[in-house]
């Protein structure tokens, strides 16, 4: 059957910025996460992606995606029909294959968990991973939306399960764990959004209506018409059938009448039945990218692309070619992928293992976290030669007009900034990785010290390279501002890994020692 696979549905607040949709879908793709569907629309101003992958993978990317969106939106900036609350809006885990929901929500609570330490945003629990009954609804936790919970929490109520009592620029995440729901939107003639809302209170669950069923309504002016926007959390109690059946219904009471439907993201197979396609009337349905099981075969054949599916020798070979990419930022963070690797392999053969049992929780900890940081390593090898391409498509546009030059110049100045962001979070995870190395070398398996000393030196090795990375690029960008805070993080970071690197030679000399 292969490994376990599980998925991840994240929601984007950014549906219309398509530089900006670039890059939250490059950063999603982390080595063992496939991304299998990705939709943003203008209108609703929001971006919906899925993943399935191992456990480890889909946690790199949740945390990977929700970093990029955190640097890129500003949610006192946005506008849009759908209910949002911050720049990644809901992060679910969701059980595919071999896999309980008890896992997802335990990866769940500790997403949630790291999203707040290190980007610094309010988390929510919402869900089967809720940490209190009231918020196991999604639309309660999301309600007022960003400026509603932002006022809420500055007031001291509705405070998060996680992070800082205070919602930035970046709003605030709700983090959960549930069975695959149908995202369905069913889009009505005129402009009348009162009735759209009436027919969303008359058909879910909450209002007496439809079990499993959560509706909303809104206008859609883009569309010049109206939607009744649903969740059916469980198809196979309320199908989509059902709920249009009763959305047209209840629309031909007012005197309106369906335009279309559609299925936003994936839903199993299960969910359709014959015909269902034509009495739905859907929009832009496929039923070879939106049916999940089909999805789940294809990951099982094998789907990942970059530096997670190239052999050493290929590696190797296109580094010592004459092309430009891939080159020292992409070694860098391969480096320090191996480096991850290697601190898991001494967390593996230490945990469990006689004489070390009082380690042995520590180390599965140890070997989590760097397992999902190689993935998401690996996933920088790739964004860092796509920035480098971004640089070099950026000066070629072109320059005959004062408006083509002022746009080239702005680009560049964008793509800079890009090849700068990268390195200095290979370099960051490294570092941040070091500690670990550390630890292996000093309470780790005594015959897998030097593995551990390895693993230091490589980790080292890419967060110094892809310092050096950071600094050629700064000195293209014109930011003065910019430039002097990511100097000062670079020397921070330079120091700390000297550091720590020092130390990880003073525990292998004294495990030499101990015998």
């Amino acid at each position: 059957m292969g490994e376990p696979l599980m998925g991840i549905v994240p929601n984007f607040s950014e549906g219309r910025r398509r530089d900006v949709i670039d890059r939250i879908v490059a950063a999603l793709q982390v080595p063992g996460a496939t991304l299998v569907n990705v939709q943003w629309d203008p209108d609703h101003n929001r971006l919906d992606t899925t993943l399935l992958g191992s456990p480890a993978a889909v946690q790199a990317s949740a945390l990977a995606g929700a970093a990029e969106a955190v640097r890129l939106i500003d949610m006192r900036e946005h506008h849009g029909s759908h209910p949002r609350m911050g720049a990644v809006d809901v992060i679910p885990f969701m059980p595919v294959r071999d896999v309980t929901m008890d896992e997802c929500v335990d990866l769940a609570r500790d997403v949630g968990r790291e999203l707040a330490e290190t980007l610094d945003v309010p988390v929510y629990l919402y869900d089967r991973a809720a940490l209190v009954p009231e918020r196991v609804s999604l639309a309660e936790v999301r309600k007022g939306e960003y400026e509603g919970l932002r006022d809420a929490v500055a007031a001291g109520e509705r405070l998060p399960d996680f992070g800082p009592h205070e919602l930035g620029s970046a709003g605030a995440v709700a983090v959960g764990a549930r069975k695959p729901l149908v995202a369905f939107n069913v889009y009505l003639d005129g402009r009348d959004e009162a009735a759209a809302k009436e027919i969303a209170k008359t058909v879910r669950e909450s209002s007496g209506g439809l079990p499993a069923v959560r509706a909303i309504g809104f206008d859609v002016p883009e569309r010049a018409c109206v939607t009744v926007s649903m969740n059916l959390v469980d198809y196979e109690v309320t199908s989509p059938r059902k709920a249009f059946d009763a959305v047209a219904e209840e629309a031909a009471r007012r005197g309106m009448s369906v335009l279309s439907s559609e299925i936003v993201g994936l839903v199993p197979s299960a969910a359709l039945g014959g015909g269902d396609v034509e009495h739905l009337r859907l929009e832009g349905f496929d039923a070879d990218e939106q049916i999940l099981e089909n999805l789940v075969s294809r990951v099982q054949q094998g789907s990942t692309e970059g530096f997670a599916a190239t052999t050493v020798e290929s590696f190797l070979g296109r580094l010592a070619s004459d092309e430009a990419t891939p080159g020292g930022g992409s070694a860098a963070a391969v480096a320090a992928a191996t480096g991850a690797a290697l601190v898991a392999m001494v967390g593996r053969l230490t945990e469990g293992k006689k004489g070390y049992e009082d380690v042995s929780a520590s180390m599965a900890e140890i070997v989590k976290t760097a397992d999902a940081e190689r993935a998401a390593l690996l996933a920088l090898a790739d964004r860092d030669t796509a920035a480098f391409d971004g640089v070099m498509s950026a000066f070629r546009m072109p320059k005959e007009t004062d408006a083509e030059k002022s746009e080239r110049a702005a680009a560049i100045q964008a793509a800079f900034r890009v090849a700068a962001d990268v390195p200095a979070e290979v370099a960051g995870r490294a570092a941040n990785l070091l500690p670990l190395a550390v630890e292996v070398i000093r309470a780790g398996n005594a015959n897998a010290a030097s593995d551990g000393l390895a693993a230091a030196h490589l980790l080292f090795a890419g967060a110094e390279v892809a310092l050096a990375n950071v600094a050629i690029n700064l000195g293209s960008i014109k930011d003065e501002e910019l430039v002097a805070r990511r100097r000062e993080e670079s020397a921070k970071v330079d120091a700390e890994s000297r550091s720590l690197l020092d130390a990880a030679g003073e525990e292998f000399r004294r495990r030499l020692e101990a015998g």
